[in-house]
């Protein structure tokens, strides 16, 4: 808890990203981000829009202190790709947090109806974890990095993946705490959902490049954008294959908007030579070094 509380007391610009979504969502997320309860602020149906509103609310603070400041690729891993297409300007912030509402409730509900669970595999190449899928009945919801898969399916499926993995040589299998079968066929309810609410969202082709989760291959179509944003929830998370992509566009500098460090620790695992520099705090503005690596990269 605490989430973004510093950005909102210090930054003019971060604080009107929380006030705007607080007026927009009918409710305080800006509360459940600073206050919790951690129940609330876990549950899916907050914790997406926490999230990317914490994430958005960075940006701004970034920019207010880095005018003129524009990115040359955006990617988000998940739900991150919705602050990524934001910050593009390909969609707007207002549309980006209805169609995160959207989501967050159809994953929820979707969950609710079709109860599963995922699990982390660790030290089993990727084709090992594809033979632990099938074997099983799970899918595969992300590649992470060429050590770390996670798998998503039935409780059962997940039950019965993880021995499988261990007795093929995973160095460990981690069942994950999550509301549900994430990127797996048991979100297709709330894929149709999405879809619905993104046909009547206006998406512009973004200003910089875009890397999408589903085909980790550059995009600037905004039907094809559309497409793939619904697709992503029944998808796999290609990550592996998407730092790969911003590496071949020459790009090593990276910043990591919003809350936590995981996607720094994932690009150190696949491309070492991409810095990463994180942005979720007013502290993180004080790195001056780091700052004028981001402006000349």
């Amino acid at each position: 808890m605490g989430m973004g509380k510093d950005i909102f007391e210090q930054s003019p610009a971060g604080r009107k990203v929380y006030e705007t979504a607080d007026s927009l969502l009918g409710y305080s997320i800006s509360k459940i981000c600073f206050e919790g309860p951690e129940s609330e602020l876990t549950r899916t149906l907050y914790a997406q829009t926490a999230i990317f509103v914490t994430s958005m609310a960075a940006f701004e603070a970034f920019r207010e202190k880095n005018p003129g400041i524009q990115p040359a690729l955006t990617a988000g891993l998940s739900l991150g790709e919705f602050t990524a297409l934001t910050v593009a300007e390909s969609i707007s912030f207002e549309d980006a947090l209805r169609l995160i509402k959207v989501r967050a409730e159809s994953m929820e509900e979707a969950a609710s109806q079709n109860p599963g669970a995922m699990a982390s595999v660790l030290g089993l190449e990727i084709e090992k974890c594809r033979e632990v899928a099938r074997e099983s009945g799970c899918e595969i919801a992300n590649l992470n990095t060429p050590e770390q898969t996670v798998l998503s399916g039935s409780r059962e499926s997940i039950e019965r993946a993880c021995p499988i993995a261990e007795a093929k040589g995973a160095k460990r299998v981690i069942p994950l705490k999550v509301g549900g079968a994430f990127h797996s066929s048991l979100m297709r309810p709330a894929q149709e959902k999405l879809e619905n609410a993104l046909k009547s969202t206006t998406i512009h082709a973004p200003k910089c490049l875009f890397i999408p989760n589903v085909t980790a291959q550059k995009v600037m179509e905004p039907d094809t954008i559309r497409d793939l944003l619904a697709k992503q929830l029944t998808s796999s998370v290609q990550w592996v294959m998407t730092l790969a992509a911003v590496k071949s566009e020459g790009i090593l500098t990276c910043v990591e908007m919003g809350p936590g460090k995981v996607l720094k620790g994932l690009v150190k695992k696949c491309q070492p030579e991409i810095k990463v520099f994180n942005v979720g705090a007013m502290s993180d503005l004080a790195q001056e070094d780091a700052l004028r690596a981001i402006s000349n990269p």
